[in-house]
């Protein structure tokens, strides 16, 4: 039986716009544009790991307001399970970090049909959502029995 992977996607807002990224050829979503995203390390919590990609594919500091939801990835990736967070910028202009990112940019809603390249299904689908505030939102939990650890309920 296949190992489950955990990753992390994240929703950045700033003022009216979303941070969306492109992938660098190689990757398996190669010119696409998507949310930051990537793969929870050993010993990382998710929360911890949707800020490091966000940090490390676009070059922004952000914070996290919560949780958006859970997606079960279909192939080619099974066994991949993406926890979905929605996050503000704190800081930074968006700089892609170019072994996976090769571009790095907020849009507004109005923006997004001129982008020239595909949105990734999940992204468009999730910002979309976002830009429309149709989505419900769980926000950390501070009475959580292990804070500061966070708690989504």
């Amino acid at each position: 039986m296949a190992e489950t992977i955990l990753c992390t996607g994240a929703v950045v807002r700033h003022s009216d716009s979303i941070l969306l990224v492109r992938q660098s050829p190689g990757h398996s979503l190669e010119g696409q544009w998507t949310m930051p995203w990537g793969q929870v390390e050993g010993g990382e919590s998710p929360t911890a790991a949707a800020l490091r990609e966000i940090r490390e594919e676009a070059g922004i500091i952000a914070k996290m307001e919560g949780l958006l939801g859970l997606q079960e990835l279909p192939d080619p990736w099974p066994g991949m399970v993406g926890l979905l967070f929605l996050c503000a910028h704190v800081d930074g202009t968006p700089t892609p970090d170019r072994r996976e990112t090769d571009a790095a940019q907020y849009f507004r809603s109005d923006q997004l049909d001129a982008i020239a390249d595909a949105i990734e299904p999940l992204t468009a689908w999730m910002i979309q959502r976002v830009f429309a505030n149709d989505f419900t939102l769980l926000p950390a939990n501070e009475a959580g029995p292990f804070v500061p650890s966070p708690t989504y309920l």
